[in-house]
């Protein structure tokens, strides 16, 4: 131990612990402030160890402390020497229960958890009276006048647990925190560890940024490496249990949860194992919240956020508060999953960047959306994805799994869907054949999925770029609408939004597309284009065909004007419910009306192609096949797209998209 470093005038804090030190304390100190544990240092106690509003943890040393010393420190280091002499040889106890943080209960399975609320420090330790167990804590917050006693009251729900009183306190620590059993029999034992996520809740919020990801080392064996609660739990406030199995031979036990500079620290339970009737049990239960640092997650956040707003990237601002409540990937882990991004792995490519299959280190297979970074409409289709798809959830919406943040890497996780993307399977050269009854709920599910984003879900949500490419089937062809990035919010107390045009040519409604005024019922038109698609087995244009087949909205007119209509089914379809077809064909047509007011909700779309209500006759075509011909659409927004538009293909999982996508 060197004299002069413990000298130090300006000296306030310092942390030496597991540097295998030796020798004696120095005679002078400096600093109120000193974790001096896990070495090797002897000899007696200086008078300055007495000193009050001193932190001084001394925790496994090789100190001998006698009766003249022990009245000088804090109670129970004699027992927390390298040794843990306490019960050694003598052993008193075969089991114990904490509560960390907070008072003492009993469990549902009828455990005493034994109170922890004791003070604690950044550099302290605690041994109940009973010497049965003890507590160590290094590491100091920023601010740590908010939580002089390292605990908190959560006042939380856990639903999925008997005990979730347990859960109702916590000790934090923002750096290493460890457990001791003490006085214990020898033998073989089960530790048994609850989790929680309670510090960064599922919300649109900074809070929700952080992430916890420590170690945990039982015995001094690392048991769990990077361990994730929310990933784990699945959620935030919801429990997740570990068990471990070690081995006691000296009549102690040691658990130690150490955060080590990594993501966050977590939420830590333990609750107690029913012991072996045949070997020595241990019940341990340890109720901790290792918080990180609320300093940790706020300095890091203001640190991005100072730093983004001097390279003026507002976007990148809002992506990382609502991409706060999903699981966030690391590039490395995205990279491997995928083989490097391994061209064999490539499943499509769209305006925005490529999309690939991975498999992940846990054996999920997932589909993963790798953003251009050279493009700035990219970027604001990933917040918008982001921001809508964290928002909803539904049987026939993709989910997503998670998202990368890192520098200049921007990727999306989703999940992956074995059968692709429905215009694929129609319009590629996919080997699978949709027969009719799974064509027809196909378009069941789409409009169910439609309905939620417009009328169910918590928020109102225009998909705006509704196409066969955007439709994505899973194994058991359940539909999933995709592709959320351009997405907008809408206040349906408003008649419509006024927006810079985007979705795809050949999708997008007439009053959209001409003026940018912007309702659901731009949905509701792009799905009775696909309604007509699925119905025919055929693209919404197709200048491989005979004139007057090119359009697909226009020959689908000209065969109900002269009482064909079912000549438009798809010539594959051996055989099919023609009162579906015409039901079907009757929705399509309805959704495609000129005026927004006439075309029906999605609500209202479900329920006709249910049979619940009739579907509605229409009499005379869409005065805007009547005033320009179709080919028109696609040269104005062409002609537009080289003065005030970009124009760029659409980005889904799907390769034969050879539509033009209109973004503004």
């Amino acid at each position: 131990m060197s004299d002069p470093l413990f000298n130090l005038s300006s000296l306030a804090f310092l942390f030496l612990g597991n540097n295998q030190l030796t020798d004696n304390l120095p005679s002078h100190k400096s600093g109120s402030l000193k974790d001096l544990s896990y070495n090797k240092l002897t000899g007696s106690f200086p008078s300055w160890v007495t000193e009050p509003d001193l932190q001084l943890n001394l925790v496994v040393n090789d100190f001998i402390i006698n009766s003249s010393s022990i009245g000088l420190l804090s109670s129970g280091l004699n027992c927390l020497q390298r040794d843990f002499l306490c019960g050694r040889g003598s052993p008193q106890y075969s089991s114990f229960a904490i509560n960390c943080g907070g008072r003492q209960i009993t469990s549902a399975g009828g455990i005493v958890f034994e109170r922890d609320d004791a003070t604690l420090g950044p550099a302290s330790y605690f041994a109940t009276d009973t010497r049965r167990w003890a507590v160590s804590n290094v590491g100091r917050f920023v601010d740590s006048s908010n939580n002089t006693q390292y605990t908190r009251t959560l006042l939380s729900e856990y639903m999925n647990t008997l005990d979730p009183e347990l859960f109702q306190t916590a000790r934090l620590s923002p750096g290493s925190l460890r457990y001791y059993g003490l006085g214990l029999e020898n033998g073989n034992y089960t530790v048994n560890l609850q989790f929680a996520e309670s510090d960064f809740p599922d919300t649109q919020t900074w809070q929700s940024r952080g992430r916890r990801v420590f170690d945990i080392y039982v015995q001094g064996k690392l048991e769990y490496k990077d361990f994730d609660i929310r990933k784990e739990a699945g959620a935030s406030f919801r429990a997740v249990q570990k068990q471990v199995k070690t081995l006691v031979t000296a009549n102690y036990l040691e658990v130690h949860l150490f955060w080590a500079g990594k993501d966050g620290i977590p939420s830590v339970s333990n609750t107690p194992p029913k012991t072996s009737k045949n070997r020595t049990g241990l019940i341990v239960g340890i109720c901790v919240a290792i918080g990180i640092v609320s300093f940790l997650s706020v300095f890091v956040v203001y640190c991005l956020v100072q730093r983004r707003k001097r390279q003026g990237m507002d976007e990148d601002e809002e992506l990382l508060g609502i991409a706060a409540q999903q699981y966030i990937f690391s590039y490395e882990e995205l990279r491997t999953a995928t083989e490097d991004f391994k061209s064999a792995n490539k499943l499509g490519e769209g305006g925005f960047g490529p999309v690939y299959k991975g498999k992940l280190s846990d054996g999920r297979t997932v589909a993963v959306k790798q953003l251009s970074v050279t493009s700035h409409q990219g970027k604001s289709q990933f917040v918008a994805e982001i921001a809508t798809i964290s928002a909803v959830q539904h049987r026939n919406l993709v989910k997503l799994h998670g998202c990368c943040i890192e520098r200049d890497k921007r990727l999306l996780v989703y999940e992956y869907l074995e059968n692709k993307s429905l215009d694929q399977i129609l319009f590629g050269q996919s080997l699978l054949h949709l027969d009719w009854p799974t064509r027809y709920d196909i378009m069941l599910g789409t409009a169910r999925g439609l309905a939620y984003l417009h009328e169910d879900s918590r928020i109102r949500i225009v998909h705006r770029d509704v196409k066969a490419s955007n439709i994505l089937l899973d194994a058991d062809l359940v539909p999933k609408i995709s592709d959320f990035g351009l997405a907008k919010l809408y206040d349906d107390k408003k008649t419509h939004i006024s927006t810079r045009i985007a979705g795809t040519i050949g999708y997008l409604a007439p009053e959209y597309a001409m003026r940018g005024h912007l309702t659901e019922k731009a949905d509701v038109f792009s799905f009775g284009v696909v309604a007509l698609e699925v119905l025919s087995g055929r693209p919404n244009s197709d200048t491989n065909l005979e004139t007057e087949k090119v359009y697909l909205l226009e020959w689908a007119w000209y065969l109900h004007e002269n009482n064909r209509e079912l000549e438009l089914v798809d010539p594959r379809l051996s055989k099919f419910n023609e009162e579906e077809a015409n039901r079907m064909l009757g929705v399509a047509f309805l959704c495609t009306q000129a005026s927004p007011s006439v075309r029906p909700s999605m609500s209202r779309v479900v329920a006709m192609l249910l049979g619940d209500i009739e579907v509605s006759t229409v009499t005379s075509k869409p005065p805007y096949l009547s005033d320009w011909e179709f080919n028109d659409v696609i040269s104005f927004s062409s002609d537009k797209s080289r003065t005030s538009m970009s124009t760029n293909k659409g980005l889904s999982t799907s390769t034969s998209d050879s539509h033009s996508h209109v973004n503004a």
